[in-house]
């Protein structure tokens, strides 16, 4: 959704067509105008209306989750993950109008949210490997999405004929939790098993004497709730900061970063910047067999460089081809990536077994926070910048 959403705004039919469908008469002032002398081809809309339908409803989730999404069986949730992501593909790519779009974009924010903070929170079932395999999962989803829909706009797909191909990806999701996955209950059934074993085999450094009580999480107390959360702070603030100047670049950013001096159109540069960004988070989050990284901090302030650079790049021109600012967005990929898979890591194998589903699915708020937080300041940037140049 978001490789989708300069052409989203755009509303255009095909990747190659610069006609636009002219908005329905409306007594509110007329927007920005995008055209081909502006400086930087300004969409009526920043991006970051997308982010925002696309993070708002995710943290809205996150936020109320730890206080009672744990009632609601997994099994559910995984069907309504599915039936909201196909349901967004739809309603998307049929839709004529903008805010019928951005209500598609809020139905995948809705999976999305609700997925992750299941599948973090199921984590705390598995041996502690796991953590790697799913952030490393993620990263290869955002370049499976980024690099789809780049790649059959390009051979001439529409847009909206893009979008209607990935309806395959929902049943997928289905078919792999119900038919390969084993529950977390079946597991449960095995503890006794699994401790057998395990009391005659030395554990990996931070791996876990068993798996938790699926049941458990839900006796944990409001006080041990507020502790475990206060004491993940010093993941959670860096990972959101990280986040902050990641997003802000992505959805506040890049549409600015237009060059003239290319064969890419300015729709398809937006598109290749997603690519690139995604193909550094997904290197990065499948880095924790080599590396770990626990300054989590350093990795912030690093982002924030990225944004400084790429903000004074936006207002004063100064970069003389696009092939360097691909160079930085996939820099600006691996550092957000090492930030996601470190901060669960040690999440994961520093906290207590009984406290780690509870946690995982905490831990999370962090990059939905900073996603938002970034995308409510993109949108005024974005009128500025249009209006003052």
């Amino acid at each position: 959704m978001l490789s989708a959403a300069h052409d989203i705004l755009r509303n255009q039919s095909a990747p190659e067509n610069n006609s636009h469908v002219d908005p329905e008469p409306s007594p509110e002032p007329t927007p920005i105008s995008h055209n081909s002398t502006s400086r930087y081809d300004c969409n009526p809309v920043s991006t970051a209306a997308v982010l925002l339908a696309d993070i708002l409803p995710t943290f809205i989730i996150k936020m109320l989750a730890p206080f009672g999404l744990h009632l609601l069986p997994y099994s559910p949730r995984i069907i309504l993950c599915g039936a909201c992501a196909a349901s967004s593909f739809l309603l998307v790519a049929f839709s004529q109008k903008v805010m019928t779009s951005l209500s598609g974009v809020v139905l995948t924010s809705i999976s999305c949210g609700l997925g992750e903070i299941t599948f973090l929170a199921l984590t705390a079932f598995y041996p502690s490997e796991v953590v790697s395999w799913w952030s490393s999962g993620t990263g290869g989803a955002g370049v499976l999405g980024a690099l789809s829909y780049l790649g059959l706009t390009l051979v001439g797909l529409s847009p909206e004929n893009t979008l209607i191909s990935m309806l395959g990806i929902p049943v997928l999701l289905l078919a792999t939790y119900f038919l390969l996955l084993k529950s977390p209950d079946s597991l449960a059934s095995q503890r006794d098993g699994v401790l057998e074993t395990s009391a005659q085999q030395p554990l990996a450094a931070g791996e876990s004497s068993k798996p938790p009580d699926p049941n458990f999480n839900q006796s944990l107390s409001f006080s041990d709730r507020w502790n475990v959360f206060k004491g993940l702070l010093k993941y959670i603030v860096p990972l959101t900061l990280v986040y902050f100047a990641e997003y802000f670049i992505n959805q506040g950013l890049f549409e600015l970063l237009f060059f003239r001096n290319t064969s890419l159109n300015h729709a398809q540069q937006y598109r290749w910047y997603q690519m690139l960004y995604q193909v550094g988070v997904f290197v990065s989050r499948s880095s924790l067999r080599c590396c770990h990284f626990r300054y989590i901090w350093l990795l912030a302030v690093l982002q924030f460089l990225n944004l400084g650079f790429l903000m004074a790049e936006v207002w004063f021109n100064f970069l003389p081809s696009i092939y360097l600012v691909f160079l930085i967005i996939l820099y600006e990929g691996f550092l957000g990536g090492a930030a996601y898979v470190n901060t669960f890591h040690r999440v994961a194998v520093e906290t207590q077994d009984e406290h780690r589903e509870f946690a995982m699915a905490t831990a999370c708020i962090a990059d939905t926070l900073g996603i938002s937080l970034s995308g409510a300041l993109a949108l005024p940037l974005h009128d500025f910048l249009c209006q003052s140049h």
